[in-house]
């Protein structure tokens, strides 16, 4: 969701605005803000349900979102917030290899399950 709610922040802001205002072409402004914006409205609910996930704090949950209104830090946000969550896999996978595995113990036989 970050790379496509920047590239089309990217381009609205690069390309559509100076063309808006400069050249009195508003084709690429309704062509992309629009999307960017409904896109963006996405984005923030799957940071908002990540975060939760893995607990992110809510300073780093607000940092993604504003990464989706700067061109160019959506990529930055995505950047980090990927390598954050991929080292927390990281230590629960390790923590889970590590841990002891659980003893089994049979069931224990009735007389009725007993053989004659």
């Amino acid at each position: 969701m970050a790379w496509i709610v920047g590239v089309l922040l990217v381009v609205l802001v690069l390309v559509g605005m100076p063309l808006k205002y400069f050249g009195d072409n508003d084709a690429v402004v309704v062509a992309t803000g629009v999307p960017h914006g409904w896109l963006y409205m996405v984005l923030l609910i799957t940071a908002y349900d990540l975060g939760r996930r893995v607990k992110w704090p809510w300073g780093r949950l607000i940092l993604i979102a504003l990464g989706g209104t700067v061109p160019f830090m959506s990529f930055v946000a995505e950047h980090y917030a990927t390598k954050d969550v991929k080292t927390r896999l990281a230590a629960v996978e390790t923590a889970q290899a590590q841990a002891p595995a659980p003893d089994v113990v049979p069931a224990p036989t009735t007389s009725a399950d007993a053989p004659p």
